[in-house]
């Protein structure tokens, strides 16, 4: 009558060390599945990142000769008013200054990027230790 009043079941009859060894069992097979999965999910990830790259790359190429295409055309035009060469080299010095301004501005933002060091992350950490180091009686 006992064994019905308590309902004694395969968990109560094994030992403390069983049931340990059994659920450390069970935290590695959990957490080799979570890496399967995790691992399987990245792999799909990449797959698509890489063919997104591809494409992007691809798109860039032709904007690339499109917008050759339109200069060509742009000298075509001018060669209608002015001389050939003169279309020309109008279209390449507007070209040239416009490429130039361009980059000035792009080296203004890199300097101003520069060090590539997360300043307020890391007065944040410092902050956090001392306060840490505070906390246990250490200055």
């Amino acid at each position: 009558m006992t064994e019905e009043v308590r309902g004694s079941t395969a968990v109560e009859d094994r030992s403390v060390a069983q049931l340990v060894q059994d659920a450390s069992e069970q935290m590695r097979r959990l957490v080799r599945d979570e890496l399967r999965l995790a691992t399987s999910e990245l792999k799909e990830k990449g797959r698509h990142a890489g063919i997104g790259a591809g494409m992007a790359g691809a798109a860039g190429l032709i904007a690339l000769f499109g917008g050759a295409t339109l200069i060509a055309a742009a000298v075509l035009a001018l060669a209608l008013v002015v001389p050939a060469w003169l279309s020309a080299l109008l279209i390449g010095a507007a070209l040239l200054v416009i490429g130039g301004i361009a980059g000035m501005a792009g080296r203004k933002q890199l300097s101003s990027a520069a060090p590539p060091v997360p300043e307020e992350a890391a007065a944040g950490v410092k902050k956090d230790v001392r306060a840490v180091r505070g906390g246990h009686g250490h200055a």
